[in-house]
């Protein structure tokens, strides 16, 4: 057995581990609610720190926050150590920092309009098919006009300039339609009472930031606080988090198959990373989760039921842990049916019947051997973590918040000159020059001349489209190419 294999807990003695080799083959962990899909998650996390892997993971329910101090001695956590070769156990709590959108919890965490693309942003937003055209365009004129896109006000800047100038837009770029870009304005309203008008923004988060191991060689654990962004928008939560993915794989270069992961991501509440998905994105989720374990990176997907996520990406899972089930009605009944049957099966016991008789703490699971094979389904007790069980106090936060390394880095937001600044500057000046040309008119009749610009046939200009190629020249001239887009962009569809 290798030092990176870790003890996932066991039953009769026997134990059963998670080869640090396999890590990067991704896992799922599903069960009820009530069944301990938590504290699973927290054994891995913490499993993982201790081999020296940087972990990220979401906390829905405030839970999670426990793993940074060490966990205490208990009746009910001495027998189920007994029931496992758990010699050396001890209670030690891992490095963490903590995150939060909205800066109350932890860090703050904020991503650009730019990094995050026309695809997710449509999916946000949750858009129909022309109105993600007209957002794809925005993307593609604030690229060729050298305009940065980093938070809501700029999003909003693009899209007025988009409809003032329709009609010298649509040559390139198709019709742009007053009624599609009101509705994407009204769901930016929307999207900023939900916490996008914190989120979008800079400084954004630095990848780096989230890949750090301490001096004693134990990986930091990552932990965003998810409570009040779930309440408040679930579909930010989703969207950020699948941007995180897209990033780390586009910024992470190829190691191949290490001895122990690079990263391990953990998505709480993965389906709402698939409900009311469109199949584009769907499919480039399928390509994150396929490409990213090259980079070293293990995804586990934490959810009520395998059903949740889809078959594409459930087969590319190599974990899986699963705690119990409810089967009241014959649809559940179907569908435990249809997770026994996705497990290997164990002649010593039935997989269907197992699956609903589960106690709390209790899962089947399913791992890869070294070889990549599935091994045959086991029934086991999870593993006690080493952590607490339960969250830190406030005071153990605010504690471990005042002794972050990031402690500053990201406190307070940023607000330099991009799209919506800028074309203030070109409005402002378009307006001068237009009311010089005005002033001209005026003494150029006023003189009884005949320049050509008043004979009918003979206009060459008028003062509006005057207006407009003008602030068009003078954006690209000025600014030119110095946009760099987000690298989300490349592979969610940010550049056509």
């Amino acid at each position: 057995m290798s030092a990176n294999d870790f003890l996932l807990g066991g039953a009769g003695g026997q134990g059963f581990y998670q080869l640090g080799v396999m890590g990067n083959r991704h896992g799922l962990v599903t069960g009820a609610t009530g069944t301990g899909k938590t504290v699973t998650l927290q054994v891995l996390a913490e499993s993982y720190a201790r081999m020296g892997v940087p972990v990220f993971a979401a906390d829905i329910k405030g839970d999670l926050s426990g793993v940074a101090v060490a966990g205490t001695s208990h009746p009910k956590i001495d027998e189920r150590l007994a029931a496992m070769p758990a010699q050396g156990f001890s209670f030690q709590g891992c490095p963490v920092v903590f995150w939060d959108v909205f800066g109350k919890s932890g860090h703050p965490l904020r991503s650009t309009i730019s990094e995050m693309g026309p695809l997710l942003l449509s999916s946000l937003l949750g858009v129909n098919e022309t109105q993600s055209g007209i957002l794809y365009a925005c993307f593609r004129i604030a690229d060729e006009q050298g305009l940065l896109l980093l938070d809501l006000k700029d999003l909003r800047a693009m899209l007025e300039f988009m409809a003032k100038n329709a009609a010298d837009l649509r040559g390139t770029y198709g019709n742009i339609s007053a009624a599609s870009v009101g509705a994407l304005q009204r769901q930016l309203l929307v999207l900023e009472e939900q916490g996008g008008d914190i989120f979008f923004g800079e400084p954004a988060v630095n990848l780096g930031d989230l890949m750090h191991v301490d001096f004693s060689g134990n990986g930091v654990i990552s932990i965003l606080d998810a409570s009040s962004l779930m309440s408040r928008s679930p579909k930010i939560y989703a969207t950020f988090l699948l941007w995180l993915l897209a990033e780390l794989f586009e910024q992470l270069p190829e190691v191949g198959n290490p001895d122990k992961p690079v990263m391990v991501f953990f998505f709480d509440e993965a389906h709402l990373l698939f409900d009311n998905a469109p199949k584009a994105l769907v499919d480039k989720i399928e390509q994150v989760v396929r490409l990213i374990r090259s980079k070293g990176v293990g995804i586990y997907f934490i959810t009520q039921s395998p059903a949740d996520v889809p078959d594409q990406i459930l087969g590319q899972l190599g974990l899986k842990i699963q705690h119990a089930l409810r089967a009241y009605t014959p649809r559940e009944q179907k569908a435990v049916r249809a997770v026994a049957e996705s497990f290997r099966a164990n002649p010593a016991f039935d997989t269907g019947e197992a699956i609903v008789s589960l106690g709390t703490g209790e899962a089947l699971v399913s791992a890869l051997d070294e070889k990549g094979r599935p091994r045959m389904v086991e029934r086991i007790l999870i593993r006690p973590p080493h952590s607490r069980i339960g969250p830190l106090t406030e005071q153990e936060r605010a504690t471990i918040l005042s002794r972050s390394p990031l402690k500053g880095r990201y406190d307070a937001a940023v607000d330099r000159e991009s799209a919506f600044e800028l074309l203030q500057v070109r409005a402002h000046e378009s307006m001068a020059r237009a009311e010089e040309v005005r002033q001209a008119e005026t003494q150029a009749k006023a003189k009884g001349a005949d320049s050509g610009w008043f004979s009918g046939s003979g206009r060459r200009q008028g003062v509006a489209e005057a207006l407009v190629k003008s602030t068009v020249r003078t954006i690209g001239t000025q600014l030119g190419r110095e946009i760099l887009r987000g690298v989300l962009g490349s592979l969610f569809g940010g550049k056509r």
